[in-house]
């Protein structure tokens, strides 16, 4: 699962990471949410390119993006398989630079939020896959979603998911669409090596979307988390049925 991350790291280093030729100069993230514009990176014409586009990806066959829910997540398991994500796995995948992610640990009425994040200190660079919507007035829109697998070792305790994580030597493994078949890089979805990761304890400040700080990524404090706010009746129906949850787009 990753519903919040940051991207933290100054520019030019992540530039220097991924190895692209723009030079974007964009500020530090603390808690990016999805919806909001996020940093990729992708291959085009043999060349890996910066780009910014929705996180939440909209499949190029919706008639109506009104009427389609939001796939911040794309679960690894059925990524070759789900008519939203077959496509981008052969066509359009990306990586998408984070210094750390978010997630939540339920217990009782209250979710405690954790940060996950390299013991390295270094950046990470999430599976992703992206899209290009065109609409019937030829407006477009680029959008992506993160790839995710089953948790490790490290973090199965906090959350069952975790965002597939692709090392820097197969960077390119990932990114070449065109020399490397979906089936080859999908062997690349598996969770991170249970060392590589650290999680601690943060303020429930992160649960909300307009708080964007380095405090957030501070260890907590000791305050209560907030309690769960309670489900409005009639949540997550559309047009009289319920919507069956197949965890592609849920947040928490």
């Amino acid at each position: 699962m990753c519903g919040r991350y940051a991207v933290t790291t100054a520019p030019e280093a992540i530039r220097t990471l991924f190895g692209y030729s723009e030079q974007p100069d964009f500020p530090p993230r603390y808690n990016v949410a999805p919806t909001q514009p996020i940093a990729i990176v992708r291959l085009v014409n043999g060349k890996r390119q910066f780009a910014l586009v929705r996180w939440g990806l909209l499949p190029s066959w919706v008639q109506d993006p009104k009427n389609f829910s939001v796939l911040i997540n794309a679960r690894g398991e059925s990524v070759m398989d789900k008519p939203a994500f077959k496509a981008a796995m052969k066509y359009r995948r990306c990586l998408v630079p984070a210094d750390g992610f978010y997630d939540w640990k339920a217990g009782g009425t209250r979710r405690q939020p954790y940060y996950v994040r390299a013991k390295s200190g270094q950046p990470l660079a999430f599976a992703g896959l992206w899209e290009t919507w065109i609409g019937p007035n030829g407006e477009e829109l680029e959008t992506a979603a993160i790839v995710t697998t089953r948790a490790n070792r490290t973090l199965a305790d906090i959350h069952d998911r975790m965002p597939v994580i692709v090392p820097p030597d197969a960077f390119e493994l990932w990114l070449n669409c065109t020399a490397v078949d979906a089936e080859t890089a999908a062997t690349l979805i598996a969770p991170a090596p249970d060392d590589l990761l650290e999680a601690y304890e943060v303020s429930s400040a992160v649960n909300r979307t307009a708080n964007d700080n380095p405090q957030l990524v501070e260890p907590n404090s000791g305050a209560e988390p907030e309690p769960v706010p309670k489900r409005a009746a009639g949540a997550g129906r559309r047009s009289g049925r319920a919507r069956k949850d197949d965890g592609q787009g849920v947040l928490f």
